[in-house]
């Protein structure tokens, strides 16, 4: 695709007038926030910014760039780490103003705004003691976890955000409004499911909801890090038998500045055991007791908790404005070799905010066929993301290269897969996080994408 001209003002005048939401260009009030995103290394300019009242708007705004051959990028959440949100000299739709959480109690429903986060998801639905699984930011958005899979606490429990998807409402690369389900435009649904906006824009979703909360155990048992191969030998033992109520992620970080924590400890390197359970808070406590009472923890703050506060307790830790890098490899078992692995690179960690996490999956998640979705990576049992964090540019080829360096020695004994909404880099790792799937995606891109349109995320390219 080439990048044209930038728009002049008679057609930028035909776009305001034919769009009912904002047309923002470089210069006017609202347009450097309508082009900042989380991730503080992406800094682009778009030649306009469409933030649309509704369907309506997106059709007009994707009917405009296709006929002027502009590059397109959309707008959910702004929270994905490799910056696809945002282009260059194109046209940006950002969806932020549709984001209307509706809830339907009696059928256990909702019915979410593409520009909704999880904040919104979550408040709206815990009104009820309902929920859906979706990210453990609340800043995210629900559209860009959702098309990428979504793995958050619940999902041991309930599967992927993508797996209690009913419905959604696609504008399609031609501009055209259609609903997919899995008996309307069935191959289009397979595909949205974890093909990460390959295929179009979606402007509604629908999500089965569970009864969740309004109370879950939740909370870190902090260790020092000098225990960290006896601690993660006996994580890895405990999630093996873990039952799919809970949820245990390990995180080897810097050790944060929280009121639990010894002052003198703030800073350096620790092992932090994040346990989650959805359900009776008794027996959640007696299923933790045993990785609770393993070892000397510094500190062990799990209680009952608020679902709501749970989602965005993790807010502070993760907020905008930070430069980010990542990769995440999957693995169906955590090897000695491997937890030697993560706390070497954790050890040599290029700033404190930099981590390495461990992501418990399995369970639900498993129950799925590998093909019944285009997200394709059901036998993963853990997520390793190497996760670099920090402020100050000088520091970008430093940091980047120790995610690399650590991913690929951690990659010797992974499944080769990766989840799509934990990768830094824009391009080049297509196979990786669509698997055996691709094929099957090509076929879905060349039916409705098929002059690449769709193309700044993990892009699947049309056949020739």
């Amino acid at each position: 695709m080439t990048i044209t001209a930038p728009i002049d003002e008679p057609e930028y005048e035909t776009l305001a007038q034919e769009t009912h939401g904002k047309v923002l260009r470089p210069g006017d009030d609202g347009y450097d926030e309508a082009r900042s995103i989380w991730n503080a290394m992406i800094d682009r300019e778009p030649a306009v910014i469409v933030r649309p009242a509704g369907a309506a708007d997106v059709m007009t705004a994707v009917e405009f760039a296709r006929d002027r051959d502009l590059p397109l990028s959309v707008k959910g959440g702004g929270h994905n780490v490799a910056g696809n949100a945002i282009c260059d000299n194109g046209l940006t739709i950002d969806l932020s103003s549709i984001a209307l959480v509706r809830v339907d109690p009696s059928s256990r429903t909702a019915r979410v705004g593409p520009g909704a986060t999880m904040a919104d998801l979550d408040h709206e639905t815990q009104a009820f003691g309902l929920a859906t699984p979706g990210g453990v930011i609340s800043t995210t958005g629900v559209a860009g976890v959702t098309l990428g899979g979504g793995i958050g606490w619940l999902s041991r429990k309930y599967g992927l955000s993508i797996d209690n998807l009913r419905s959604v409402d696609v504008v399609t690369a031609d501009g055209e409004l259609v609903t997919a389900t899995e008996d309307e435009n069935p191959d289009l649904f397979w595909a949205i499911r974890g093909g990460s906006g390959n295929f179009g824009i979606i402007t509604s979703f629908e999500f089965d909801l569970h009864e969740v909360g309004p109370e879950v155990l939740f909370g870190p048992i902090v260790y020092p890090y000098e225990d960290a191969p006896d601690v993660l030998a006996r994580y890895e033992e405990f999630t093996r038998g873990a039952p799919r109520e809970c949820t245990v992620w390990a995180n080897s970080v810097a050790a944060p500045p929280l009121p639990f924590l010894p002052e003198a400890i703030h800073g350096t390197t620790v092992l932090i055991l994040m346990g989650f359970y959805a359900g009776d808070l008794d027996e959640g406590k007696a299923v933790l007791e045993p990785l609770r009472e393993y070892g000397d923890p510094i500190a062990d703050a799990v209680g009952p908790m608020r679902y709501t506060e749970v989602q965005s307790l993790l807010d502070e830790l993760y907020a905008e404005g930070a430069r980010n890098y990542w990769k995440a490899p999957n693995f169906t078992a955590l090897t000695e070799e491997t937890i030697n692995t993560i706390i070497d690179s954790a050890e040599r960690s290029p700033t404190p905010q930099s981590e390495v996490l461990i992501h418990q999956v399995g369970g639900a998640v498993n129950d799925v066929a590998s093909d019944a979705t285009a997200y394709p990576h059901r036998d993963t049992e853990y997520i390793v993301t190497v996760g670099a964090r920090w402020e100050d540019p000088a520091k970008d080829d430093e940091c980047i290269a120790w995610v690399r360096e650590c991913h690929d020695v951690l990659a010797e004994g992974a499944t080769g897969g990766t989840y799509v909404n934990f990768e830094g880099d824009r391009e080049g790792r297509e196979r990786n996080a669509y698997g055996e799937n691709y094929d099957r995606l090509v076929e879905s891109k060349n039916e409705y994408d098929p002059e690449n349109r769709f193309q700044l995320n993990q892009n699947v390219k049309p056949a020739d």
